[in-house]
């Protein structure tokens, strides 16, 4: 007996192939999955961005906010020690302020010194003739061609010429200074141990119309060079130039009083 043959299978009906709708649906499909930012989401991420700036603020106020919980003894000890800090440094600003106010007081007193010891060099120097000067006066010319002008007419010139107030004189190439005379001897008018010859030309700083005053007076320092024999002229000038220096030498016996009275 023969089995019996089975029976064919029908073969699978062919897949259609896809139509243009069903690639569309697919795509729509796909569209709806896809992850979108609704406004809760983006809601939510604002807030979390909040939040991490919150945990960083709190981060940095957390030694602030640890003063609140030590205790009052913690608190006092704190304070004592900020108050001592403070005063330390309130201290080294009072001392540096003190220190620059006697940087400047003293640089200023070193300056004033100084500047007065140099107005008073220049004019120690003047009087006593160590050194040259310039400004208004007079320039007077006596003329003598005898000779006959004495030692004594010229001397009285000269204290003519100080009364006026002559803060320098000089005399032909000489220097004349407080200590300075005039001496008749034979072989001629001596200024200082020096033999002086006419034309005596003078030259003195000061009050130029003052010293002109005063030499014009009648019986005075021009009148007296007139009964001697010779001429006298007077020029009052803006500026004059006395050249003439003499060494200023140093003291033997006198020494710097302490200006004590008594």
């Amino acid at each position: 007996m023969t089995d019996p043959v089975p029976d064919a299978v029908p073969d699978a009906p062919p897949v259609p192939p896809p139509t243009p709708e069903r690639v569309v649906g697919w795509r729509a499909l796909g569209r709806a999955l896809r992850p979108r930012a609704t406004r809760a989401q983006v809601l939510t991420g604002v807030l979390c961005a909040l939040l991490g700036f919150a945990i960083a603020v709190q981060v940095r106020q957390t030694d602030q906010s640890s003063l609140s919980v030590m205790r009052e003894s913690e608190l006092v000890s704190l304070l004592d020690q900020t108050t001592r800090q403070a005063d330390e440094l309130q201290d080294q600003v009072t001392e540096l302020e003190r220190t620059h106010t006697e940087l400047q007081s003293g640089s200023t007193g070193r300056e004033a010194a100084l500047e007065a010891a140099t107005r008073s060099a220049a004019a120690q120097g003047i009087l006593s003739g160590r050194l040259p000067a310039e400004g208004p006066g007079v320039v007077v010319t006596v003329q003598d061609p005898d000779g006959e002008v004495k030692a004594l007419t010229l001397l009285n010139l000269l204290e003519e010429l100080r009364n006026a107030g002559a803060e320098a004189v000089q005399l032909n190439d000489q220097r004349l200074t407080a200590s300075s005379y005039v001496l008749g001897t034979d072989d001629g008018v001596v200024v200082d141990g020096a033999v002086v010859a006419p034309p005596y030309r003078w030259v003195a700083i000061g009050d130029a119309d003052t010293i002109a005053t005063a030499l014009a007076i009648p019986g005075g320092a021009v009148a007296k060079v007139q009964i001697d024999g010779g001429t006298a002229s007077v020029a009052t000038e803006d500026r004059v130039e006395i050249t003439a220096t003499r060494a200023v030498p140093e003291p033997e016996h006198a020494t710097p009083g302490t200006g004590g009275g008594g």
